[in-house]
């Protein structure tokens, strides 16, 4: 993840989630019209899948913009975690959509309806994957500078959707050449998709709720900037979690036992700029212990 400022990142969501709800609202205009003129149920499919992109990227942008906010007196860790509140409440209404649509294709696969303006319902899944795939370029530029986990789960969306207008256009063309019963067929499969990215969102979200540790290669990164100083003698007891943008870190720093309590301050502070210049805006509690001080240690510690 590149170094950036949690100015230009704030700036960078805020920006990433005006532009999910803007694509979102302009592709549901499209696909309703197209639906309305093709009375194609996986048509209808798309229609669902991008209502609930924009209802999901309206709470986006009222989570990000609440995550966003300094930590005050009753918040003292900050609201980072109003993401991950935003990423269930995502999977929740993907979830019902997914059922309600899986309704729709048996019923439309038992009783097939006729393909009609096919050429229109084609275009206009054309244009809606241009548009998808220009809005989650940007979202991966956002992903890349920030790691929101609101922003990942917004592009799960149109990652999703970009798939399912792709699946649309096959589906459009099989049911108005060939056997009708592709249309409620592709609906079906994409449903079965759609339920699948709900629950990636669930886990992610869940992962930042139960703080789950940073994945392995972060704490060993962690483990080596710490060592890296030559008055570090050790270290233990490291414990991390990401909560919204911030990154959490704690951890015993191990130092020489006769150090004065100044000297072992001042070398924890320097370890901390080691830690901020690869985890910028990072979250540090640095303790300090002497060497030769055996401590119980939980087994799960690393």
């Amino acid at each position: 993840m590149n170094s950036i400022s949690s100015e230009e990142k704030a700036r960078l969501m805020k920006l990433a989630t005006y532009a999910s709800t803007s694509v979102a609202l302009t592709l549901i205009i499209c696909k309703a019209v197209a639906w309305l003129m093709t009375d194609s149920v996986s048509l209808m499919a798309t229609l669902i899948d991008s209502c609930l992109d924009a209802l999901a990227s309206i709470i986006n942008l009222i989570a990000v913009r609440h995550a966003l906010a300094p930590a005050d007196k009753q918040h003292r860790f900050g609201h980072g975690k109003a993401e991950a509140l935003a990423g269930l409440g995502q999977a929740t209404f993907i979830t019902g959509s997914a059922m309600f649509l899986l309704l729709e294709a048996i019923s439309h696969f038992w009783n097939p309806h006729p393909i009609s303006e096919m050429p229109i319902g084609v275009g206009i899944m054309v244009i809606s994957i241009i548009a998808t795939y220009g809005l989650m370029m940007f979202q991966q530029h956002v992903i890349n500078k920030t790691d929101s986990t609101a922003i990942k789960a917004d592009r799960l969306h149109y990652k999703t959707d970009l798939l399912v207008n792709g699946s649309v256009i096959i589906a459009l063309l099989l049911a108005y050449y060939g056997w009708v019963g592709f249309d409620p067929l592709f609906a079906l499969m994409i449903a079965g998709y759609i339920l699948y990215s709900a629950w990636e969102i669930v886990q992610e979200s869940l992962n930042l709720l139960m703080d789950r540790e940073m994945p392995d290669e972060d704490r060993q990164k962690i483990k080596a900037i710490v060592r890296s100083h030559p008055k570090a003698l050790g270290m233990h007891d490291l414990r991390t979690r990401k909560s919204g943008m911030t990154v959490f870190i704690q951890l015993h720093l191990e130092l020489d036992d006769t150090l004065t309590l100044m000297r072992a301050h001042e070398i924890a502070d320097e370890v901390e700029a080691l830690l901020l210049d690869a985890y910028p805006g990072a979250e540090i509690i640095i303790h300090q212990d002497p060497h030769s001080l055996n401590e119980p240690q939980p087994e799960f510690v690393g």
